[in-house]
């Protein structure tokens, strides 16, 4: 089966790494502010499996009123990187759904959505937290990579009708970031285990780490089970696996 990408906005434009065999699961991943999702979908090509799609969107441009209003990539407005910061929440529902419609169409063209992982750096990765908190999908996994949980005040409510209560969410944080202080994923992944089953919230944080991403995306490789497998993937254990395959490999961001 396949779908029209020109019916979801995302996809018209984003980068793909298609699987070399019958695909039966995908990789969603989204970039942090200001970058794009060539990096991404590059560093996806040096690791990818066989029977994986991988997904790189890229963000729109639009003003940024952190950034002086400057106009850059990026999934909703940003005021302020400390928790009580005004939020962009039409912004952030927006990308949400934008993000939804993609998972939506994999979907229909023949992957279950249990076989599907959203993940994302930074503001990326704050993104893919809420999407997944909000959507009925279930899905195979999430990973937030130095990131927060948007309009954390209105959760627990705004999960009411998720289908990843029980979906295992990988938090990866730099104890040196200085944009995202690692208190605040600290702070998000406790939130977090308020919302969902906490033993499937694995918050993991690395010394000397600043704001980039220094777990190589060979992490996605603990994430799935074999394209044989239907069920959905649990990886909080194998989440501890990590800290043997991590590397660095610096993608800064301009801001967030």
């Amino acid at each position: 089966m396949c779908g029209n990408n020109m019916s979801v906005p995302l996809l018209s434009e984003a980068l793909t790494v298609p699987g070399t065999e019958k695909e039966t699961a995908v990789v969603i991943f989204l970039h942090g502010l200001g970058d794009t999702g060539h990096g991404w979908a590059d560093a996806m090509t040096s690791i990818r499996l066989p029977y994986i799609k991988y997904i790189c969107p890229h963000a729109p441009r639009i003003p940024v009123t952190l950034n002086m209003k400057m106009t850059m990539p990026s999934w909703f407005d940003l005021t302020g990187l400390s928790p009580e910061s005004p939020e962009d929440e039409a912004g952030i529902k927006r990308a949400a759904e934008n993000i939804k419609a993609i998972i939506d169409h994999e979907v229909k063209n023949g992957i279950p959505s249990n076989r599907i992982i959203l993940g994302g750096f930074s503001q990326g990765g704050a993104l893919s937290l809420y999407t997944a908190l909000t959507s009925q999908q279930q899905l195979a996994g999430v990973v937030g990579l130095s990131c927060w949980l948007p309009l954390h005040k209105t959760f627990p409510q705004a999960a009411s009708g998720s289908g990843n209560k029980d979906t295992p969410i990988l938090q990866c944080h730099g104890e040196m970031d200085p944009m995202i202080p690692a208190q605040y994923g600290a702070m998000t992944a406790e939130k977090l285990k308020n919302i969902v089953s906490p033993q499937n919230v694995t918050f993991r944080t690395y010394p000397g780490l600043m704001h980039s991403s220094c777990p190589q995306v060979r992490l996605i490789l603990l994430l799935l089970p074999p394209p044989c497998r239907e069920d959905s993937v649990c990886f909080v254990v194998k989440a501890k696996l990590l800290c043997l395959i991590f590397q660095k490999r610096t993608r800064l961001e301009i801001c967030g």
